[in-house]
């Protein structure tokens, strides 16, 4: 089946980390869906950086309340790669089914810190958008998000904070409706 040589869920997250078999890993363990949460959990704790992104990227569709910390964790992987994953599954609130999304007291700290000095400019662009979910709700959201949008040096960070700062436009999108 697939051409691997074992394809339980463990020997299917190990593939994540091989070039030539990661589409059809992943295929087959996005069908899998819950049934394969364990092992991608587990993926989380991978020496191979692809394999962890892979797992993060898992999480984005598949995570619980019971993952979530370990999705989070995530977001101080050495890998930029799997930071940029971690971020996006704990921002992205299309990919996932009913499971609510993590609250400022979980991921805003983490978000904060590497929007403010990550050394890779996707990481801090990613982290710009999980901050920006708090920027109605939180002032330390919206002080960093300008001060990132006047002095990141990366012009796509400096961008994206200012989507997310008062008069942004996904900031003014997503006003609350007693503030319209």
């Amino acid at each position: 089946m697939l051409g691997f040589i074992s394809t339980d869920d463990d020997a299917l997250v190990s593939c994540l980390g091989d070039p030539q078999r990661t589409i059809a890993a992943y295929r087959e363990l996005l069908r899998r869906g819950e049934n394969a949460l364990s092992a991608i959990c587990a993926g989380l704790r991978d020496a191979n950086p692809a394999v962890r992104e892979g797992c993060c990227r898992f999480l984005d569709h598949l995570v619980d309340t019971e993952s979530m910390g370990e999705l989070i964790t995530m977001a101080d992987d050495p890998d930029a790669r799997v930071r940029i994953a971690a971020f996006h599954a704990l921002a992205c609130d299309r990919c996932k089914g009913d499971t609510c999304a993590p609250g400022p007291d979980r991921v805003l700290e983490p978000a904060l810190r590497h929007l403010i000095s990550d050394p890779d400019p996707h990481v801090r662009a990613m982290a710009a958008e999980l901050v920006g979910k708090f920027a109605h709700s939180d002032a330390r959201a919206v002080a960093v998000l300008k001060a990132s949008h006047a002095n990141d040096p990366s012009p796509a960070v400096r961008k994206k904070a200012g989507w997310f700062t008062p008069g942004g436009t996904i900031y003014e999108r997503n006003l609350p409706p007693t503030v319209r």
